[in-house]
């Protein structure tokens, strides 16, 4: 190992939020680092980016190293892991190693939105495997999460190993497998591990998590009690949720439907790689109106509150085929994403309307996390000792948890790392020594860009104010021919007197240009600047808010 030869960790997303992971690790002399991403995510936008579809890190940090960029690995297919691939891929464009489930997905993703996204060329990779990039030297281990195929990472390099966990739970009974395979990483940590990148999403929360057998069990019980339907939401990517209340309900001698694009197509992959063998045939749409209550299932996107979903659309009795009836069940089979709490709220106000009776985690056993709580976090320590854990996937108080837990189990060296930290891992001393260019940027449709690119900052003032728009012509002597044309969106029918409020705009648009002097109205610009000024005063005085206005003056 030369002398300057460094190992450093440099997250984009993920530590410091949940959501939008990306994990940079980087070998060698700060000039020529070689480089390998660990996932590539996405979160969701809240209504502060108002249609905005999806929230991307930005690796504009990668322009300058994208030659030094050897490869991408995804630990598993949740959105927040692997949900920007696509969109980012195609200007990275090197190898990506993934599982046979995520693959599927991201080809099923492709050819619903009608490849409007490219095709990312994907090598499989599973758990045991191992690959061989520059440096690097990454082995897939396995682990349980509420997704197919996840899995955690050994990435040997010069400068000492490095164990990526992803997301990662103890379940010694979990509906779909694998096991979180302690043996290997108990072998791991007789290797020699120098740091653990930890998951930290329950590090606030005591004990071990519940096993999805208890959840299984549960909901059976509630499936067959039902003297009514029963509709279960859940994450639509919990294949092992799907496939146990698809058993429960034959077991009831219930039928299932399928309520969702993105449920059927996750159901698709997992039938194609074999997950869905011996599960009975899913019914249609056209046939649930046919078959008695006590005698359906149904499973169904829209457990985050999401309006487009299957279950917004059932609680404003929206959907053409399907509808719920007083007495009905509702399982929420799911936990709120935080931001998430008053769509979600919203939906189940909607249902209870319609005499539905709603059943959470708060009532029943229906859903239990993908993540570790602390027992869970300890023993990972235990198993693979490493001299430094890294909190990450998580927000402020939950890095903070983990890491005042790792400091109380003994580990020397915790580090405080957040997006854009470039943390020093070998040799010498473990510390931040830089930071990277990060953020976010946008999509929006078809397009991506950043916050001003994309234009939300002026449509987010559109949404609070609105907007007026107006077209005055003059004559060849300046003076105002005909009435002129205004048009506002979004502002009151009236003002504080009563009065038309576009009236008043107009009567403020005229007086603006009469105000000037023949001879001074040469000056197309300052004409149609006092226009808008006038228009924007005149609704602020009617109204207390100025509306965004554009202007035009022509002469004829």
């Amino acid at each position: 190992m030369a002398k300057q030869d460094e190992l450093v960790f440099l997250p984009l997303g993920g530590v410091g939020e949940i959501g939008m992971n990306l994990a940079l690790y980087g070998y060698g002399p700060p000039e020529h680092r070689q480089w390998i991403m660990v996932d590539c995510g996405v979160t969701f936008p809240g209504p502060d980016l108002p249609g905005v579809d999806l929230v991307l890190p930005d690796i504009r940090f990668l322009a300058s190293e994208r030659k030094n960029l050897r490869a991408i690995i995804i630990t598993h297919a949740h959105e927040d892991h692997y949900g920007a691939l696509a969109d980012l891929w195609p200007g990275l464009n090197v190898p990506v190693y993934a599982s046979g489930f995520t693959a599927g997905l991201l080809e099923a993703k492709r050819n619903f939105e009608k490849a409007r996204i490219g095709e990312v060329p994907v090598t499989p990779f599973k758990a045991g495997d191992t690959i061989n990039v520059g440096p690097f030297s990454i082995e897939g281990v396995a682990v349980n999460h509420s997704i197919p195929e996840p899995m955690s990472l050994m990435i040997r390099t010069p400068a000492g190993n490095v164990i990526h966990t992803g997301d990662w739970k103890i379940d010694h009974e979990p509906s779909l497998g694998p096991l979180t395979d302690e043996t290997r990483f108990r072998q791991l940590g007789d290797e020699g591990v120098l740091a653990l990148m930890c998951d930290s999403t329950n590090a606030l929360r005591d004990g071990v998590s519940p096993s999805e057998k208890d959840v299984s069990e549960s909901l059976r019980k509630i499936i067959e009690d039902a003297e009514g339907r029963v509709a279960i939401t859940t994450f639509s990517s919990n294949v092992g949720r799907i496939r146990t209340v698809a058993e429960a309900a034959e077991a009831a001698g219930r039928e299932v439907l399928l309520l969702g694009s993105s449920l059927k197509r996750v159901v698709d992959v997992a039938q194609d790689i074999g997950l869905m063998e011996g599960v009975k045939p899913f019914i249609s749409e056209e046939e649930y109106g046919y078959i008695p209550r006590d005698k359906v299932v149904v499973i169904l996107t829209g457990s985050q509150g999401e309006a487009r979903a299957a279950l917004a659309k059932l609680s404003r009795d929206e959907m053409r085929n399907v509808a719920f009836a007083a007495g009905d069940i509702v399982v929420f089979s799911s936990r709120a994403i935080p931001g998430n709490e008053k769509a979600i709220q919203d939906i189940k106000n909607g249902l209870v309307e319609q005499g539905v009776h709603i059943i959470t985690d708060t009532e029943a056993l229906v859903h239990v996390s993908g993540h570790p709580r602390r027992n869970e976090l300890q023993r990972m320590y235990e198993w693979t000792r490493p001299k430094v854990v890294v909190p990450v996937h998580g927000e402020a108080t939950h890095l903070t948890a983990h890491k005042e837990l790792a400091e109380q189990s003994g580990i020397a060296i915790v580090p405080r790392v957040r997006n854009g930290d470039i943390l020093r891992l070998a040799p010498g001393p473990v510390e931040v020594i830089g930071e990277a260019p990060h953020g976010r940027i946008y999509k929006d449709g078809m397009l991506i860009g950043d916050f001003d690119e994309m234009g939300i900052g002026e449509r987010k003032k559109l949404s609070y104010v609105g907007h007026v728009a107006v077209s005055v012509v003059l004559d060849a002597r300046y003076d105002i021919v005909g009435d002129p044309d205004l048009v506002s969106i979004g502002l009151p029918v009236y003002d504080d007197e009563g009065d038309e409020m576009e009236d008043t705009l107009f009567d403020a648009a005229i007086s603006a240009i009469e105000s000037i002097p023949r001879a001074r109205r040469k000056d197309i610009d300052m004409l149609q600047e006092a226009v808008r000024r006038a228009i924007r005063a005149a609704a602020n005085q009617s109204w207390g808010k100025k509306p965004v206005v554009t202007a035009f003056v022509t002469k004829v």
